[in-house]
């Protein structure tokens, strides 16, 4: 297969469950998440892995690891989508069917499950879970490549190019 456009899935980094904020949606990142958001965008860097556009959810740990790993790579065009927060399958695909038209490398930075979902659905063969039998932890990334920007919501239609967690950087 020919991998014209690409859809890149990042989960946000470690946030702190222990930072006393009220709600869900205002955690920040642990220590461990400002370490290993950069070294993702560092690594995108390396690869030349560099969107064109970016949907964040707005909540602050997916804005903190976005920040961190776009620091390394300048991405101008982002947009934050409050659909992305708590997303099921069904809201990601509406997303990537509004947004994929018309962009080459497109970039969802999100949580889980939502994030592991849309990568089972949209690869081809099945994506290799650590030893403990999760996919997307936090700070993951996937870069999935299709033959084109049709195809970057149809079930099986994407190649997995990379599929990189924290600790493997």
């Amino acid at each position: 297969m020919q991998n014209n456009v690409r859809l890149i899935l990042l989960r946000h980094a470690k946030s702190d469950w222990h930072s006393g904020v009220p709600g869900d949606f205002d955690r920040p990142l642990a220590a461990r998440g400002r370490k290993d958001a950069p070294r993702v965008g560092k690594w995108m860097k390396k690869k030349g892995i560099v969107p064109e556009l970016i949907l964040c959810s707005p909540a602050v740990r997916t804005r903190e690891t976005l920040a961190a790993v776009n620091s390394r790579l300048g991405v101008g065009n982002i947009v934050y989508e409050d659909a992305i927060y708590g997303a099921s399958l069904g809201d990601l695909l509406g997303l990537v069917e509004e947004y994929g038209p018309g962009c080459g490398n497109l970039m969802i930075t999100g949580h889980n499950p939502g994030m592991d979902e849309l990568l089972c659905f949209l690869c081809r063969t099945k994506p290799p879970l650590t030893e403990t039998g999760k996919l997307m932890t936090t700070a993951a990334i996937a870069v999935l490549g299709f033959a084109g920007p049709g195809a970057m919501s149809k079930a099986a239609a994407g190649e997995l190019l990379h599929l990189v967690r924290p600790g493997e950087l």
